[in-house]
């Protein structure tokens, strides 16, 4: 599977990263039958950064639009899954959904999901999708990791219940849980922008390194931990990883061999605390 979007590349760039796919399928061998792709529309795709009602967002025109130029730059006939890369608050779900309708009769994608929706938001959309007998969202892809777990309070459930497939963003949380104050003590990682920030907070600090430690006393790696949890999840099918080297690569495909016991289990929980069932977490 591979996960894009149109804006991908950013400024300038918008749009490399499908290009990039593009010139890969068109090596052959049978590598587009083999992918399931994915990418999504919402960001503005205006010439030099203009935005203009139907540059950008969810409008029927944007999808459009955005379906055949994403298309001709992945060089290929159908997208797999057609992601809402964010909730468009101006465009009416009945809207997007006729949009999305013919563009599934045309073949030219199979399914639709969403990216960074909240609970209720999936609700209505796959509500809306109901009253007019399409089958809706299939997936949320949304940020959910060790240390950020507030997805578990509505946006998983939401999907559980409507039968959504939840792709984890972020799973190594902009690498802050791939070993980060190892690699910081070894010099082998400069930690820069967000990442420098959060680390700047003692207590995030204190609560990587007991999470790093404690994978020091049961011999595993953090990366490969940090993924292999996500996929205990309930309802996760499974996360986005995006390695710069081939190692990384290795490392995020040994997750799926990795066994996590209940001592360790425990010991991320009490670490990085989620926000308890729901209801519950937020009701009596």
């Amino acid at each position: 599977m591979f996960d894009t979007a149109n804006v991908y590349g950013w400024a300038e760039n918008k749009g490399r990263t499908e290009s990039i796919i593009g010139s890969w399928f068109a090596k052959g061998d049978g590598r587009r039958d083999r992918t399931v792709l994915a990418t999504k529309v919402y960001g503005n795709m205006g010439p030099d950064g203009e935005a203009w009602p139907n540059h950008d967002k969810l409008s029927a025109l944007n999808i459009r639009r955005a379906v055949e130029a994403s298309l001709k730059r992945l060089g290929t006939d159908h997208i797999d899954v057609y992601q809402f890369h964010h909730v468009d608050r101006a465009t009416p779900f009945e809207e997007i959904w006729q949009a999305v309708d013919v563009l599934i009769q045309q073949g030219k994608v199979l399914y639709a999901g969403s990216s960074n929706f909240p609970g209720y938001k999936i609700a209505q959309a796959n509500e809306a999708a109901a009253r007019r007998g399409s089958v809706g969202l299939v997936s949320e892809q949304c940020l959910y990791n060790l240390f950020e777990r507030r997805a578990e309070m509505e946006v998983i459930p939401a999907a559980q219940e409507y039968g959504l497939g939840v792709i984890p963003w972020s799973p190594l949380h902009g690498g802050l849980l791939g070993g980060v104050l190892k690699k910081e003590t070894e010099g082998k990682r400069r930690t820069e922008g967000r990442a420098a920030a959060t680390l700047a907070d003692p207590a995030v600090r204190a609560q990587l390194q007991a999470y790093e430690d404690l994978l020091d006393k049961h011999g595993l790696q953090p990366g490969e931990t940090a993924l292999a949890w996500l996929l205990t999840r309930p309802g996760v099918t499974g996360p986005i990883v995006g390695p710069r080297t081939p190692d990384q690569l290795a490392g995020a495909l040994r997750a799926l061999e990795l066994e996590l016991g209940e001592e360790v289990l425990a010991g991320l929980d009490e670490i990085f605390p989620g926000p308890g069932p729901s209801p519950e977490a937020f009701a009596w």
